[in-house]
Protein backbone atom coordinates (compact mmCIF):
# COMPACT_ATOMS: atom_id res chain seq x y z
CA UNK A 1 0.00 0.00 0.00
CA UNK A 2 1.27 3.66 -0.88
CA UNK A 3 1.92 5.61 2.03
CA UNK A 4 -0.43 8.78 2.06
CA UNK A 5 0.03 12.05 0.62
CA UNK A 6 1.13 15.44 2.83
CA UNK A 7 -0.32 18.50 1.39
CA UNK A 8 2.04 21.74 0.50
CA UNK A 9 1.17 22.98 3.80
CA UNK A 10 2.14 20.07 5.93
CA UNK A 11 5.49 19.99 3.76
CA UNK A 12 5.89 23.60 4.92
CA UNK A 13 5.53 23.16 8.66
CA UNK A 14 8.23 19.55 8.09
CA UNK A 15 10.30 21.87 6.40
CA UNK A 16 10.08 25.24 8.83
CA UNK A 17 9.16 27.01 5.81
CA UNK A 18 6.54 29.03 3.92
CA UNK A 19 3.85 27.68 1.48
CA UNK A 20 5.08 30.21 -1.03
CA UNK A 21 8.77 28.69 -0.59
CA UNK A 22 7.64 25.06 -1.25
CA UNK A 23 5.61 26.74 -4.29
CA UNK A 24 9.37 28.30 -5.23
CA UNK A 25 10.86 25.00 -4.47
CA UNK A 26 8.85 22.99 -7.29
CA UNK A 27 9.77 25.79 -10.28
CA UNK A 28 12.58 25.32 -11.55
CA UNK A 29 12.96 29.49 -12.68
CA UNK A 30 12.47 30.38 -9.35
CA UNK A 31 15.19 32.22 -6.99
CA UNK A 32 15.29 29.70 -4.10
CA UNK A 33 18.67 28.80 -2.17
CA UNK A 34 19.76 26.02 -3.50
CA UNK A 35 20.67 24.34 0.08
CA UNK A 36 16.59 25.16 0.51
CA UNK A 37 15.35 23.81 -2.16
CA UNK A 38 17.43 20.43 -2.11
CA UNK A 39 16.23 20.32 1.44
CA UNK A 40 12.14 20.76 0.37
CA UNK A 41 12.94 18.54 -1.82
CA UNK A 42 14.38 15.94 0.08
CA UNK A 43 11.45 15.72 2.77
CA UNK A 44 8.85 15.75 -0.25
CA UNK A 45 10.46 12.89 -1.60
CA UNK A 46 10.36 11.17 1.96
CA UNK A 47 6.45 12.00 2.39
CA UNK A 48 5.56 11.41 -1.09
CA UNK A 49 4.64 14.97 -2.12
CA UNK A 50 3.93 16.34 -5.23
CA UNK A 51 2.68 19.58 -6.01
CA UNK A 52 -0.58 19.39 -7.38
CA UNK A 53 -0.62 21.59 -10.99
CA UNK A 54 -4.16 21.54 -11.23
CA UNK A 55 -4.48 23.47 -8.04
CA UNK A 56 -2.40 25.51 -9.37
CA UNK A 57 -4.04 26.57 -12.50
CA UNK A 58 -7.48 26.83 -10.30
CA UNK A 59 -5.64 29.96 -8.27
CA UNK A 60 -5.18 31.69 -11.18
CA UNK A 61 -1.71 30.67 -11.87
CA UNK A 62 -0.12 29.33 -15.07
CA UNK A 63 -1.16 25.64 -16.39
CA UNK A 64 1.90 25.21 -18.40
CA UNK A 65 -0.21 23.13 -20.24
CA UNK A 66 0.20 23.57 -24.23
CA UNK A 67 -2.19 22.17 -27.29
CA UNK A 68 -1.17 20.85 -30.16
CA UNK A 69 -3.67 20.32 -32.66
CA UNK A 70 -2.62 18.24 -35.71
CA UNK A 71 -3.89 16.39 -38.09
CA UNK A 72 -2.31 12.77 -37.24
CA UNK A 73 1.15 11.54 -35.57
CA UNK A 74 1.30 8.70 -38.65
CA UNK A 75 3.01 11.28 -40.91
CA UNK A 76 6.28 11.28 -41.22
CA UNK A 77 6.79 14.66 -41.49
CA UNK A 78 4.32 15.90 -38.34
CA UNK A 79 5.94 12.69 -36.65
CA UNK A 80 9.38 14.70 -37.22
CA UNK A 81 8.23 18.17 -36.08
CA UNK A 82 6.37 17.02 -33.39
CA UNK A 83 9.24 15.01 -31.84
CA UNK A 84 11.01 18.41 -31.64
CA UNK A 85 8.63 20.42 -30.60
CA UNK A 86 7.82 18.32 -27.71
CA UNK A 87 11.00 17.86 -26.42
CA UNK A 88 11.37 22.24 -26.58
CA UNK A 89 8.34 22.50 -24.73
CA UNK A 90 10.06 20.06 -21.96
CA UNK A 91 13.05 21.88 -21.91
CA UNK A 92 11.06 24.89 -20.55
CA UNK A 93 8.89 23.13 -18.29
CA UNK A 94 5.99 23.05 -20.72
CA UNK A 95 3.59 19.85 -20.79
CA UNK A 96 1.76 19.27 -24.28
CA UNK A 97 -1.80 17.88 -25.15
CA UNK A 98 -1.64 16.53 -28.66
CA UNK A 99 -4.74 16.37 -29.86
CA UNK A 100 -5.25 14.33 -33.63
CA UNK A 101 -8.31 15.40 -36.13
CA UNK A 102 -8.13 13.65 -39.20
CA UNK A 103 -10.19 10.74 -37.92
CA UNK A 104 -12.55 12.37 -36.34
CA UNK A 105 -15.64 14.12 -38.53
CA UNK A 106 -16.63 16.45 -35.74
CA UNK A 107 -13.44 17.94 -34.70
CA UNK A 108 -14.58 20.87 -32.75
CA UNK A 109 -15.83 19.07 -29.25
CA UNK A 110 -12.63 17.81 -28.95
CA UNK A 111 -11.03 21.15 -29.49
CA UNK A 112 -13.15 22.34 -26.55
CA UNK A 113 -12.68 18.81 -24.32
CA UNK A 114 -8.87 20.52 -24.11
CA UNK A 115 -9.75 23.95 -23.69
CA UNK A 116 -11.54 22.95 -20.45
CA UNK A 117 -8.20 22.16 -18.98
CA UNK A 118 -7.31 25.85 -19.15
CA UNK A 119 -4.27 25.35 -21.35
CA UNK A 120 -1.98 28.44 -21.84
CA UNK A 121 -1.37 28.64 -25.45
CA UNK A 122 -3.09 26.29 -28.32
CA UNK A 123 -0.84 25.90 -31.71
CA UNK A 124 -3.02 24.77 -34.70
CA UNK A 125 -0.87 22.47 -37.05
CA UNK A 126 -4.09 20.83 -38.56
CA UNK A 127 -5.66 22.57 -41.92
CA UNK A 128 -9.47 20.91 -40.67
CA UNK A 129 -9.17 23.75 -38.20
CA UNK A 130 -9.80 27.27 -39.19
CA UNK A 131 -8.23 30.11 -36.78
CA UNK A 132 -12.10 31.12 -36.11
CA UNK A 133 -12.84 28.18 -34.69
CA UNK A 134 -9.44 28.79 -32.83
CA UNK A 135 -10.23 31.58 -31.54
CA UNK A 136 -13.94 30.88 -30.48
CA UNK A 137 -13.13 27.43 -28.45
CA UNK A 138 -9.67 28.59 -26.84
CA UNK A 139 -11.19 31.72 -25.75
CA UNK A 140 -8.62 34.77 -24.12
CA UNK A 141 -6.07 33.13 -25.95
CA UNK A 142 -3.51 33.93 -29.21
CA UNK A 143 -3.76 30.80 -30.99
CA UNK A 144 -0.60 29.98 -33.69
CA UNK A 145 -1.68 29.21 -36.58
CA UNK A 146 0.99 27.54 -39.04
CA UNK A 147 -1.46 25.81 -41.34
CA UNK A 148 -0.84 28.07 -44.57
CA UNK A 149 -4.66 29.29 -44.11
CA UNK A 150 -5.09 32.79 -45.41
CA UNK A 151 -6.01 34.74 -42.35
CA UNK A 152 -6.25 38.34 -41.08
CA UNK A 153 -6.93 38.18 -37.52
CA UNK A 154 -5.35 40.70 -35.12
CA UNK A 155 -5.41 37.84 -32.44
CA UNK A 156 -3.83 35.41 -34.49
CA UNK A 157 -0.02 34.52 -34.21
CA UNK A 158 1.15 32.66 -37.35
CA UNK A 159 3.64 31.39 -39.32
CA UNK A 160 3.88 32.08 -43.16
CA UNK A 161 6.06 29.11 -45.22
CA UNK A 162 7.17 30.51 -48.40
CA UNK A 163 8.15 27.52 -51.39
CA UNK A 164 7.65 29.63 -54.43
CA UNK A 165 11.62 30.34 -55.14
CA UNK A 166 12.36 26.22 -53.92
CA UNK A 167 9.74 25.66 -56.28
CA UNK A 168 11.00 27.83 -59.02
CA UNK A 169 14.70 26.33 -58.63
CA UNK A 170 13.02 22.51 -59.09
CA UNK A 171 11.04 23.42 -61.90
CA UNK A 172 13.45 25.14 -63.69
CA UNK A 173 16.11 22.53 -63.32
CA UNK A 174 14.16 19.69 -64.93
CA UNK A 175 12.70 21.69 -67.77
CA UNK A 176 16.25 22.45 -68.39
CA UNK A 177 16.84 18.86 -68.36
CA UNK A 178 14.46 18.45 -71.33
CA UNK A 179 11.05 17.33 -69.10
CA UNK A 180 7.91 19.17 -70.64
CA UNK A 181 5.01 16.50 -69.53
CA UNK A 182 4.13 17.82 -65.75
CA UNK A 183 1.31 15.72 -63.12
CA UNK A 184 0.61 16.62 -59.66
CA UNK A 185 -0.54 14.04 -57.07
CA UNK A 186 -2.48 16.58 -54.49
CA UNK A 187 -3.58 15.59 -51.29
CA UNK A 188 -7.16 16.34 -49.48
CA UNK A 189 -9.05 18.58 -51.90
CA UNK A 190 -9.67 20.98 -48.49
CA UNK A 191 -5.65 21.02 -47.80
CA UNK A 192 -4.65 24.93 -47.39
CA UNK A 193 -1.18 23.64 -47.65
CA UNK A 194 -1.41 21.54 -50.44
CA UNK A 195 -3.49 23.97 -52.36
CA UNK A 196 -0.60 26.63 -51.55
CA UNK A 197 2.23 24.25 -52.55
CA UNK A 198 0.55 23.34 -55.59
CA UNK A 199 0.38 26.69 -56.65
CA UNK A 200 4.15 27.24 -56.40
CA UNK A 201 4.60 25.04 -58.92
CA UNK A 202 2.04 26.17 -61.18
CA UNK A 203 3.61 29.46 -60.98
CA UNK A 204 6.42 28.32 -61.80
CA UNK A 205 5.28 26.56 -64.48
CA UNK A 206 3.74 29.65 -66.12
CA UNK A 207 7.02 31.21 -66.17
CA UNK A 208 8.39 28.59 -68.44
CA UNK A 209 4.96 28.57 -70.65
CA UNK A 210 4.07 25.32 -69.38
CA UNK A 211 1.41 23.73 -66.88
CA UNK A 212 0.45 20.30 -65.35
CA UNK A 213 -1.25 17.94 -67.83
CA UNK A 214 -2.83 15.92 -65.90
CA UNK A 215 -3.52 15.57 -62.03
CA UNK A 216 -4.19 12.62 -59.11
CA UNK A 217 -5.49 13.10 -55.17
CA UNK A 218 -4.34 10.98 -52.95
CA UNK A 219 -4.26 11.24 -48.51
CA UNK A 220 -0.59 11.69 -48.29
CA UNK A 221 0.30 8.19 -47.78
CA UNK A 222 2.72 5.74 -49.67
CA UNK A 223 -0.06 3.61 -50.87
CA UNK A 224 -2.13 6.40 -52.09
CA UNK A 225 1.34 7.82 -54.07
CA UNK A 226 1.87 4.25 -55.71
CA UNK A 227 -1.57 3.82 -56.49
CA UNK A 228 -2.10 7.01 -58.21
CA UNK A 229 1.23 7.15 -60.14
CA UNK A 230 0.05 3.64 -61.61
CA UNK A 231 -2.89 5.26 -62.98
CA UNK A 232 -1.45 8.38 -63.87
CA UNK A 233 1.35 7.18 -65.97
CA UNK A 234 -0.58 4.36 -67.63
CA UNK A 235 -3.07 7.69 -69.14
CA UNK A 236 -0.94 10.22 -69.58
CA UNK A 237 3.01 10.94 -70.95
CA UNK A 238 4.22 11.84 -68.49
CA UNK A 239 7.86 12.74 -67.91
CA UNK A 240 7.69 14.53 -64.51
CA UNK A 241 5.60 13.84 -61.46
CA UNK A 242 5.06 16.32 -58.67
CA UNK A 243 3.89 15.30 -55.28
CA UNK A 244 2.19 16.40 -52.26
CA UNK A 245 4.44 15.34 -49.72
CA UNK A 246 7.82 12.97 -49.68
CA UNK A 247 5.87 9.81 -48.26
CA UNK A 248 3.67 9.82 -52.14
CA UNK A 249 6.81 10.65 -54.10
CA UNK A 250 8.17 7.70 -52.77
CA UNK A 251 5.03 5.54 -53.43
CA UNK A 252 5.25 6.82 -57.07
CA UNK A 253 8.80 6.17 -57.35
CA UNK A 254 8.47 2.36 -56.72
CA UNK A 255 5.02 2.59 -58.88
CA UNK A 256 7.28 3.70 -61.76
CA UNK A 257 9.69 1.35 -61.51
CA UNK A 258 8.25 -1.93 -60.04
CA UNK A 259 4.93 -2.17 -62.27
CA UNK A 260 5.62 0.17 -65.19
CA UNK A 261 9.65 -0.49 -65.36
CA UNK A 262 10.21 3.52 -65.77
CA UNK A 263 13.74 4.61 -64.59
CA UNK A 264 13.91 7.22 -63.01
CA UNK A 265 15.15 9.90 -63.35
CA UNK A 266 16.04 8.82 -67.02
CA UNK A 267 12.25 8.44 -68.07
CA UNK A 268 10.84 10.26 -65.12
CA UNK A 269 11.84 12.90 -62.41
CA UNK A 270 9.89 12.85 -59.73
CA UNK A 271 9.55 15.69 -56.82
CA UNK A 272 8.45 15.46 -53.30
CA UNK A 273 7.92 17.60 -50.83
CA UNK A 274 8.61 18.49 -46.98
CA UNK A 275 11.96 16.92 -46.27
CA UNK A 276 11.43 14.59 -44.32
CA UNK A 277 14.51 12.34 -42.97
CA UNK A 278 13.53 9.24 -44.27
CA UNK A 279 13.65 11.12 -48.00
CA UNK A 280 17.37 11.57 -47.82
CA UNK A 281 17.81 7.59 -46.97
CA UNK A 282 19.86 5.76 -49.46
CA UNK A 283 17.42 3.50 -50.80
CA UNK A 284 15.04 7.09 -51.49
CA UNK A 285 17.60 9.71 -52.24
CA UNK A 286 14.53 11.40 -52.94
CA UNK A 287 14.47 15.19 -54.50
CA UNK A 288 12.16 17.24 -52.82
CA UNK A 289 11.23 20.90 -51.62
CA UNK A 290 12.38 20.77 -48.17
CA UNK A 291 11.77 22.53 -45.16
CA UNK A 292 14.03 23.07 -42.20
CA UNK A 293 11.63 21.56 -39.35
CA UNK A 294 13.81 22.59 -36.47
CA UNK A 295 14.29 26.25 -37.89
CA UNK A 296 10.36 25.87 -37.96
CA UNK A 297 10.06 24.77 -34.50
CA UNK A 298 12.00 27.02 -33.13
CA UNK A 299 9.81 29.74 -34.54
CA UNK A 300 6.80 28.05 -32.98
CA UNK A 301 8.40 28.19 -29.37
CA UNK A 302 9.51 31.74 -30.45
CA UNK A 303 5.81 32.57 -30.59
CA UNK A 304 4.88 30.82 -27.63
CA UNK A 305 7.59 32.89 -25.41
CA UNK A 306 6.93 36.29 -26.73
CA UNK A 307 3.01 35.42 -26.34
CA UNK A 308 3.59 35.12 -22.53
CA UNK A 309 5.25 38.36 -22.18
CA UNK A 310 1.42 39.18 -22.35
CA UNK A 311 1.81 41.86 -25.38
CA UNK A 312 -0.96 43.13 -27.25
CA UNK A 313 0.15 42.45 -30.64
CA UNK A 314 -0.42 39.46 -32.31
CA UNK A 315 3.34 38.34 -34.78
CA UNK A 316 3.89 37.10 -38.27
CA UNK A 317 6.84 34.95 -38.97
CA UNK A 318 8.10 33.93 -42.18
CA UNK A 319 9.86 31.36 -43.18
CA UNK A 320 11.14 29.88 -46.55
CA UNK A 321 11.54 26.41 -48.11
CA UNK A 322 14.63 24.91 -49.77
CA UNK A 323 15.17 22.68 -53.44
CA UNK A 324 17.04 19.10 -51.86
CA UNK A 325 18.49 17.58 -54.42
CA UNK A 326 18.82 13.74 -54.41
CA UNK A 327 18.74 11.22 -57.43
CA UNK A 328 15.03 11.33 -58.64
CA UNK A 329 15.30 14.41 -60.44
Amino acid sequence: MSKKRITSKELAKLADVSSATVSRAFSPTARINKATREMILSIAREHNYQPNAIARTLLGQRSRLIAIVVNTIANPCEAEELDVLVHRLQDRQLMPIILCCAAIEDRLPLMRLASTYQVDHVVVFSDMISANDALEIFAGLRPIMVTLEPHHHPEVSAIEIDGASAAEELVNKIVDDGRKHFAYIAGRESSWIDQKRKGWFETALEARGLQFEAFGRGDYTYDAGFKEAVMLLRRHKIDALICGNDVMAIGARDAAVQVLARRVPEDLAIIGQDGIAMASWECHDLTTLAQDHVKFIDAVIELIEQDTSESDAARKVRLTCSARWGSTA
